[in-house]
């Protein structure tokens, strides 16, 4: 069993920036895929970035490439996520998702989740 808890979120003003960790517990996260997703209030859970257990491989939406960095440090059992150049639609509650295969985190039905961050860009 995989416990993730995130951190890292707050109140930021468009432009800025925050870095994400989402740590891992239970297991070592160095066999998982791991990514990131967010939802905004009334709406669905949105992926956001991708890394491949080795982290040879990164995957970003659209909307955030460019801004947005994921990266891993297995040594420590976390994820981060860099986030730059933050706008108020980036607004939203953001989770971090483990699975043994990326392609399910990539849509999003990935087998552990963590509880969320908050995340509030202000204009």
């Amino acid at each position: 069993q995989v416990q993730l808890v995130e951190s890292g979120g707050g109140l930021v003003q468009a432009g800025g920036s925050l870095r994400l960790s989402c740590a891992g517990s239970g297991h070592t996260l160095k066999t998982y895929a791991m990514g990131w997703f967010r939802q905004a209030p009334g709406q669905e859970r949105d992926f956001v970035a991708a890394i491949t257990w080795s982290g040879d491989a990164l995957y970003y939406a659209d909307s955030v490439k460019g801004r947005f960095t994921i990266s891993r440090d297995n040594a420590k059992n976390t994820v981060y996520l860099q986030m730059n150049s933050l706008k108020p639609e980036d607004t939203a509650v953001y989770y971090c998702a483990a699975d043994v295969m990326s392609s399910r985190i990539r849509r999003g039905t990935a087998v552990y989740w963590g509880q969320g961050t908050q995340v509030t860009v202000s204009s």
